[in-house]
């Protein structure tokens, strides 16, 4: 039995020092440590054996499965090095002494606009937060007023995670954080809470020139005593004429959405087609831009805010879609197309 042990090393010291490949590698553990392996195997020679053999020869198979699994792994360690300098050798040399071309590259179009955003809601006194992409279902729908089952979430049908998580179907997902967050300012020191939040949101739907699985919005809320509609309008119309360097024609129609009421869509006359009718406006001469409304009382009270002495509005600011008329952009499946010919025409000073 010894005879086997040694030559079982020996075999697998020989082999070792042959084999270039992690797939090779793996193919040798198997056929020394998998469960018909040839280590694995001295095992059945054991029913032959006294007591006392049976003790001693089980100790040195033993033995030499740790010894050979230690080997394995260091071989293991060793090709992945290899591996990764191979990969390193074979990349590209760079001249780090060559002048920068300042004239490539561009901020992404979505990019402009958010920036541009922010910068005019932080001039009338919001917050800019940020928020993960990767959400509870709590979070994206529970708190909004949306419980299980409710029809509201076939308008929102998103991408699942294993872990029962979810990407983010809307930025509204972060009201519930953003209310808890400054609630307490606002109740005891009388602070309103003003803030934003752009992020990236999905949808498992189909995709047309108006309508895309990933897109870029930007959530708003403004909470106070004696907060209305004509609040949501002041600010909605002021950022537009900023965007556009004009005043932009809008229009306000029932919405519904779970989380406001009552609720509104806010629509503008689409600047492709001068609201004539386009393929980006579904040929009706306007575009839906951004959902809004008074943030619905449950909302208010899950946030830890009560409504009885507060109200405010919310709002979902279409950024893709706003880029789409600030840009002349006509397919909104252009944005994410990584296609640098097309997005590389975007500046700051258009």
């Amino acid at each position: 039995m010894d005879e086997k042990i040694i030559s079982l090393k020996k075999e697998l010291e020989n082999k070792l020092g042959e084999v270039s490949s992690l797939v090779d590698l793996e193919s040798i553990r198997v056929s020394f440590l998998g469960k018909k392996g040839s280590i694995t195997g001295l095992m059945k020679n054991m029913k032959d054996l006294s007591n006392e053999a049976k003790k001693e020869f089980g100790k040195q198979v033993n033995e030499l499965k740790v010894s050979a699994a230690k080997v394995i792994e260091e071989k293991t360690a060793e090709l992945k090095e290899l591996e990764i300098q191979k990969e390193i050798s074979s990349m590209p040399q760079f001249d780090i002494t060559t002048p920068v071309d300042l004239g490539r590259g561009s901020y992404h179009p979505i990019t402009l606009v958010q920036r541009q955003c922010e910068e005019i809601f932080r001039s009338m006194g919001f917050t800019v937060e940020d928020y993960p992409e990767v959400v509870t279902d709590y979070e994206c729908f529970e708190s909004l007023n949306i419980p299980k089952h409710h029809p509201a979430r076939d308008m929102q049908d998103t991408y699942y995670l294993e872990n029962g998580q979810l990407l983010k179907s809307q930025t509204s997902a972060a009201q519930n954080a953003i209310l808890k967050k400054y609630g307490k300012n606002l109740i005891e020191n009388d602070v309103p809470i003003k803030a934003i939040f752009p992020g990236r949101c999905f949808r498992n739907e189909a995709t047309d020139a108006c309508h895309e699985n990933t897109f870029f919005q930007m959530e708003g809320v403004m909470v106070d005593k004696d907060i209305s509609i004509s609040n949501l309008i002041y600010f909605m119309k002021t950022m537009l004429s900023e965007v556009f360097k004009k005043d932009i024609k809008v229009r306000l129609r029932p919405g519904f959405f779970p989380f406001v009421e009552p609720g509104f869509e806010l629509d503008i006359s689409c600047l492709i087609c001068g609201g004539e009718g386009c393929a980006s406006c579904k040929h009706s001469g306007w575009l839906e831009l951004c959902p809004c409304g008074m943030i619905h009382p449950e909302v208010l009270k899950e946030g830890g805010i009560d409504p009885e002495k507060y109200t405010g509005f919310a709002f979902g600011l279409g950024l893709t879609r706003l880029a789409m008329m600030k840009y002349g952009v006509k397919d909104i499946r252009d944005l994410n197309s990584g296609n640098l010919k097309s997005l590389s025409q975007f500046t700051d000073d258009k």
